[in-house]
């Protein structure tokens, strides 16, 4: 059989890993003409790669979608589509927000957020894990840190899904392209409102910064919404549909074992799957001559399915060491809000365990995926809990 690949084939989506398995082995550099991009897949290419922005640069963003590629790209990104010295100078700044002091002072924040959500989708028995639990509180804690009134957030999850819907020839749908308008004039107005009556808030601190202007804070805002909220959503609830298929794993993760639940995730099933650089200069790889200005597909979800790295590597294993896995990316664009997505996953998922019985079933008749291409997750996770008894709650 011929061995192709692009990551808007639905198939492919519905599992990919039989072909990443089929390119580390047998096309470890691989060409998709109709989509002009080469694609590496083993794990020592995407692990040399991804730090290394003097020969893949940045600069026209991580999508491989033919809209969004381009020098354009920070308009939308901010500093994930840029190189240094932009991207120091800008990552610098925004990362004040997220020290490991100020993420860890969230929890109780984030555990509120997580109690309620799960109260609340608990109470129903059965729900849409995905539209009910875990795309509410990765956005509501985003919301919390951008002082977004409850009376907005709904309209902000809806734009904010338009902006992960593509067609399969990779082209962004114009109800996209109208949420990425409607979003922009939203946070402009709100980075407004704070250069005016500066808040207690995460967009009042970037407004404060000397220098950094509406132009470079709106796409920043752009970027926690749908890259922080988006991927810890997919986090939740490939961590919740992986625990459901593979019961022993689910009864150690009942057990305690809640940060190797997630971690192995993170490497079994992570939300990003590609992310596009640009190379800089003609490379030689495996043979073949790439041009200066290629773009370069690197395959994180399969890398992290490399046997040469992870022994087994197609079996879900709770106890294994996921630390080489390279789901939050390598060097400085490093993920920026890795922290914070760890801290939600962790809290969500023991607020789970608290609130329901071991043996919870999915439907898997009723799951949807996403079609976004760097992105591999489900907007909809049908299942049924059955609450655990509370003594003394009536």
């Amino acid at each position: 059989m011929d061995l192709h690949y692009t990551p808007f084939d639905p198939a492919i989506i519905a599992d990919p890993f039989p072909v990443y398995a089929r390119l580390r082995g047998e096309a470890p550099l691989y060409r998709n003409d109709d989509l002009d991009f080469w694609a590496l897949s083993r794990h020592e290419d995407v692990a040399a790669a991804l730090p290394d922005s003097g020969l893949y640069s940045s600069d026209h963003g991580p999508l491989i979608d033919k809209s969004a590629w381009g020098p354009q790209a920070r308009s939308t990104l901010s500093f994930v589509a840029m190189d240094p010295p932009e991207h120091t100078r800008m990552r610098a700044v925004v990362s004040r927000g997220f020290t490991p002091r100020r993420v860890a002072a969230l929890e109780p924040m984030v555990r509120k957020i997580a109690r309620d959500h799960v109260a609340e989708a608990v109470a129903k028995g059965s729900f849409d894990f995905a539209g009910d639990l875990s795309a509410r509180v990765p956005l509501d804690v985003i919301s919390e840190l951008l002082g977004v009134p409850h009376g907005d957030r709904a309209e902000i999850r809806a734009r904010s899904d338009a902006l992960v819907r593509y067609d399969p020839q990779g082209h962004m749908p114009d109800s996209a392209l109208q949420g990425i308008i409607g979003l922009g004039e939203y946070y402009a107005a709100i980075v407004a409102e704070r250069r005016a009556a500066p808040r207690d808030d995460l967009v009042s601190v970037l407004a404060a910064e000397d220098g950094l202007s509406d132009e470079e804070i709106v796409p920043f805002l752009f970027l926690l919404v749908g890259a922080g909220a988006e991927t810890t959503t997919h986090l939740l609830n490939a961590a919740w549909f992986q625990g459901w298929r593979h019961p022993g794993q689910r009864a150690a993760a009942f057990g305690g074992a809640i940060t190797p639940w997630a971690e192995e995730t993170l490497r079994y099933d992570p939300p990003v799957h590609g992310i596009a650089r640009r190379l800089t200069r003609p490379l030689d790889l495996y043979g073949t001559r790439l041009p200066e200005g290629a773009k370069v597909w690197l395959l994180i979800g399969s890398a992290n399915r490399d046997e040469s790295v992870f022994p087994a590597a197609d079996r879900y294993d709770l106890t294994r060491d996921a630390s080489k896995a390279l789901s939050l990316g390598a060097g400085r664009h490093y993920c920026l809000g890795g922290p914070l997505a760890r801290l939600e996953a962790r809290v969500t998922l023991e607020e789970l365990v608290a609130a329901v019985e071991e043996d919870y079933e999915v439907d898997p008749e009723g799951i949807r995926r996403t079609s976004h291409g760097n992105v591999r997750g489900m907007v909809a996770l049908p299942t049924t809990v059955q609450p655990k008894l509370r003594f003394g709650h009536g």
